[in-house]
């Protein structure tokens, strides 16, 4: 075989953003993708067959960042695969581990931009919440990550870094179904995934190929705050679980809280939520609701939340969020025993509503606390951030 000579520049896939260094990173890339690639840079379609297939099982079953460990690729070939191409890595700024084990890491991109992950573990399997955006372009009035401007999205290649790392970190290499620590995935980190529907699509699909990662769709689930319009299709196109970020059960409150509720309604959310692909009892629609004291926590909230889940006849769950507070937010967490009654009241309508467990509370690692860097920002300014947002979404 003949090995192309030079370094050329390689023309760069419409999918992915260049490095400094003028290297590509193969990470994130479709097997399409990579064989292209290979070719753009030089090889003939038979080789870019066999080396994206041999790159492919060591990248994403082995966990291979480095080019001369690769084995069965011939080692004449090592160096020019090493001039053009990185496996990469999400760059850890910081790494965070909580009294009750939740692992949290500031990671940073190629181009400088900050962004959070957190591993969840317990007894029977451990969670992976991944985020999709730098920033978020939405600004529920109750979460951390809102009160951030929308940097950008994460590419593919980003998205799926973070469960590369994890599994780095946990030591999950090679890919095998059984014994993982890392067993469960959800897209709740920071950002808005149905804002970036191609890029998290591409990422979870090299998360559950079965020569890869090999991850069931069963043990994905995609938390969005109601962006209708995608949502049929990423029942269709990812088809893994569905969480909807609902809290509040009246439009005055959810308009509030939730402001993308302006744009679409409760009742539109639920029938989106009824016409999900895939939704039954067996994989039922996650419906989060955090508690907020005397804001969406009365006896009446809990009786009209049943209510609307059985008039869209929904296979459902309600997971109760006791509320995470952070920095000059402006609610407080319902009390335990308000909490209790609320669960109560929705397990004797014939909904299931357990009361999630807050983890990761003391590295600002719990659900709605993750924030890329503590800014100090005037309450005017993030007000100034919600209207511009809110503006944006129309």
């Amino acid at each position: 075989m003949q090995i192309p000579g030079g370094i050329d520049p390689v023309p760069v896939p419409r999918t992915i953003t260049p490095r400094e260094d003028g290297r590509i990173d193969l990470l994130g890339l479709t097997r399409e993708e990579l064989r292209a690639t290979l070719i753009a840079a030089g090889l003939d379609a038979k080789q870019a067959k066999l080396r994206g297939k041999q790159l492919w099982h060591w990248i994403y079953n082995r966990g291979t960042t480095d080019f001369t460990l690769m084995t069965d690729i011939a080692k004449a070939m090592h160096p020019w695969l090493v001039e053009r191409f990185v496996v990469g890595r999400p760059a850890v700024v910081e790494a965070q581990v909580s009294t009750d084990g939740t692992r949290k890491w500031l990671l940073r991109s190629d181009d400088g931009q900050d962004y959070e992950m957190v591993f969840i573990p317990d007894a029977d399997r451990g969670t992976l919440c991944v985020s999709s955006q730098v920033g978020c372009t939405l600004n529920c009035r109750f979460c951390y990550t809102g009160t951030m401007k929308l940097v950008r999205n994460l590419t593919a290649g980003e998205i799926v870094g973070q469960v590369m790392l994890a599994r780095d970190a946990l030591g999950e290499w090679p890919s095998q179904p059984e014994g993982r620590m890392l067993t469960n995935i959800v897209m709740m980190g920071m950002g808005e995934p149905l804002y970036n529907f191609d890029n998290v699509r591409d990422a979870l699909k090299l998360v559950m190929d079965g020569d890869g990662l090999a991850l069931s769709k069963r043990r994905i689930t995609l938390s969005t705050s109601g962006v209708v319009p995608m949502m049929a299709r990423a029942g269709a196109e990812i088809g893994v679980n569905l969480a909807v970020s609902l809290h509040a059960v009246t439009k005055e409150v959810r308009d509030e809280i939730v402001p993308v509720n302006k744009k679409y309604g409760i009742e539109e959310l639920l029938q989106a939520c009824a016409d999900y692909p895939g939704a039954n009892n067996a994989r039922r629609i996650t419906f989060e609701y955090v508690m907020l004291r005397d804001k969406n926590d009365s006896d009446d909230d809990a009786r009209e939340l049943v209510r609307l889940l059985k008039k869209y006849d929904l296979p459902a769950k309600v997971n109760l969020i006791p509320f995470n507070p952070w920095p000059g937010v402006a609610y407080e967490c319902s009390t335990p025993e308000r909490i209790a009654r609320f669960s109560d009241i929705i397990f004797k309508g014939g909904i299931s509503a357990p009361v999630r467990t807050p983890r990761g509370r003391d590295i600002m690692a719990a659900c709605g606390q993750l924030k890329s860097a503590s800014e100090k920002v005037s309450r005017a300014e993030l007000d100034r951030r919600a209207e511009e947002k809110q503006a944006a979404l129309g």
